[in-house]
């Protein structure tokens, strides 16, 4: 009796992948050689008249790759760690509060859609909300005039600090909401039965938190600070919105997608490559250590000291 055929369903996995290459050779495969075949061509506007497109090599990299481009890139990871540090500590202080099996929370759906609340709404809108309520007739300097704290009104957007306070914490408020309910995810994957063992041998909170919550969480903690580091490089429409597209004071908020903006308004579409193409290496060497970082499978050093052994050994014979 023969055999029935066995059916292979593979092809159609490959079939229903179609439209996602397709989409991505054409919107993003393709504007990215491109994007890196103008950053080797003298290509702008001057005037009335486009000048190009020239070869010219790598004099746009060094164009790009002066004393600009390294205050803006300090602008941008300052900006970014204003606003990260704060957002991953609460995230990871609500995920683990709300968790938390012992404290019996009431109403946990509800909480998640009011801390989540923020990233819903357009960056734009949230600008324009701080610049009212921090400028100089604005809300806040008029509590707290009334209330005596201060005499005259404070130029937040005047000043280099306020500038970055301000743009750090929107940015917090925006993203921690995200943040806190992927954290969440990770930390209700655990097994519960790993915090009981715990709790059976007299850990306390704290050292169940740092030693048991953390290292599960590990692959999730990679994704967010990767996702917010690529997310920080991209920083654009809150400190252009808040500084009309200047930086001000002393260009001190301004970004480095600012800068590309600038370089794509004029045109100037070999420069813009150039820059592109230092930030598409900036992020992949900045998350390929955040992944190793993260990703050690050896934390307690054991194969370092194996190695270590393996030599010694071999001196000694």
């Amino acid at each position: 009796m023969k055999g029935k055929k066995s059916i292979s369903r593979a092809k159609w996995g490959y079939i229903f992948l179609i439209p996602f290459f397709l989409t991505y050779f054409i919107f993003s495969f393709i504007p990215l050689v491109d994007t890196i075949r103008n950053s080797f061509f003298e290509y702008y506007r001057s005037g009335l008249k486009i000048v190009g497109p020239n070869f010219v090599g790598l004099k746009n990299y060094a164009e790009v790759m002066g004393p600009d481009f390294l205050q803006y890139v300090g602008n941008t990871f300052i900006l970014w760690i204003i606003g990260f540090i704060p957002q991953i500590v609460v995230a990871l202080i609500l995920a683990a509060w709300f968790t938390d099996a012992r404290l019996k929370i009431h109403g946990l759906q509800f909480f998640k859609v009011v801390i989540y609340l923020p990233n819903l709404i357009m960056a734009s809108a949230f600008a324009m909300l701080f610049f009212a309520l921090f400028s100089n007739n604005g809300p806040i300097n008029n509590i707290l005039i009334d209330c005596g704290i201060i005499k005259d009104h404070i130029d937040f957007f005047g000043s280099v600090v306020g500038s970055r306070s301000i743009v750090g914490v929107m940015n917090f408020l925006m993203w921690f909401g995200n943040t806190s309910i992927m954290l969440m995810a990770a930390m209700m994957g655990v097994s519960q039965d790993v915090f009981e063992a715990a709790a059976l041998d007299g850990c306390t909170p704290t050292q169940t938190f740092f030693r048991i919550t953390l290292p599960l969480i590990r692959p999730i903690l990679a994704y967010t600070l990767i996702t917010s580091l690529i997310g920080g490089l991209q920083m654009f429409d809150v400190p252009q919105i808040l500084t009309n597209g200047q930086g001000n004071p002393n260009r001190s908020v301004y970004s480095l997608i600012m800068w590309l903006n600038n370089f794509l308004r004029a045109p100037d579409y070999g420069r813009a490559g150039a820059l592109s193409v230092y930030l598409f290496i900036i992020s992949g060497i900045l998350c390929f250590f955040v992944y190793k970082m993260m990703n050690d499978d050896d934390p307690d050093g054991s194969k370092k000291a194996a190695k270590k052994a393996r030599k010694a050994g071999r001196r000694a014979a």
